[in-house]
């Protein structure tokens, strides 16, 4: 049911892409777009671990520096069959982690240290499951997808308010006003479509990591007792992060009130925390 939710949500973007196509007439300048934006996000993909990591100083360890993270890493890969991946620690007294990493051969995962000191064995070993289902789900190529085809609206948005600025060339070339008019409106209403289905997709895939994360695990309350403390310790000390990497963190780092929440990559705590219980329960 995820996995057809998320397919529907990425045949979404694409229609938003081939109407303002039509709309335009400009094949050209949308093929332009899509390749434009198919090669800043490969390079994203491709790099995404060193990058992300680099920006949050994240150090990696080793099994003796770290042994019980290391260990629970381990037996979770070991258990859902992947290669062990790399691990990290993040400088912050906030509580928060991460997974990045193209495929499981080239995966890392990275707790803060504030995340360490409030997570007792369970919850941790909730948390680090929910991480490492990303990578093993694919998340990351996913997102990199949505990202591309989001990327190719805003570009091709962005050619549709010069035109309207420019005269407004419409279908087949005729200077109308009622082209002039929809061109506006696809410059407006095509980006903000494409980010509320961008978001959609996030949210749709962090629930996806959590069921499958806390069935790895073997332990369905673990996550959700880390989610609860994740939620409070976000509230008391919230992390430094960039919005361009808020969706990789297993909670929202971000904070915002109001109409953000509609923009958040991350569903609400208390969603995911029922989710779980009801799965916990046999109602899912």
């Amino acid at each position: 049911m995820t996995m057809l939710k998320t397919t529907f949500l990425m045949g979404a973007l694409m229609g938003i892409i081939l109407v303002i196509g039509q709309w335009l007439g400009g094949t050209p300048g949308l093929v332009i777009a899509f390749v434009f934006a198919v090669l800043m996000n490969l390079g994203a993909y491709w790099f995404s671990d060193k990058i992300v990591l680099r920006m949050y100083r994240a150090r990696e360890i080793d099994e003796a520096e770290a042994p019980q993270l290391y260990r629970i890493v381990k037996d979770l890969a070991d258990r859902s069959g992947m290669p062990m991946p790399r691990v990290y620690i993040i400088p912050s007294e906030a509580a928060n982690a991460f997974a990045t990493g193209r495929n499981p051969k080239h995966a890392a995962v990275a707790v803060t240290e504030g995340i360490l000191q409030i997570m007792n064995e369970r919850e941790l070993t909730g948390v680090l499951a929910h991480e490492l289902s990303h990578v093993k789900n694919r998340d990351i190529l996913i997102s990199s997808v949505a990202a591309t085809l989001a990327g190719v609206i805003m570009m091709v948005a962005n050619m549709a308010r010069w035109s309207a600025l420019f005269g407004g060339m419409g279908r087949g070339g005729d200077r109308q006003g009622g082209n002039i008019l929809g061109l506006v409106a696809t410059a407006i209403l095509a980006p903000i479509a494409a980010l509320l289905i961008q978001m959609a997709i996030s949210r749709t895939r962090e629930f996806a990591a959590d069921e499958s994360g806390a069935r790895a695990s073997g332990d369905l309350q673990g996550l959700a007792s880390a989610l609860r403390k994740l939620g409070h310790a976000a509230e008391e000390v919230p992390l430094e992060a960039s919005p361009q990497t808020s969706h990789l963190f297993i909670v929202n780092p971000l904070s915002g009130q109001a109409l953000m929440k509609l923009f958040s990559t991350h569903p609400p705590l208390e969603e995911r925390i029922a989710r779980l219980q009801r799965l916990r329960d046999g109602r899912v």
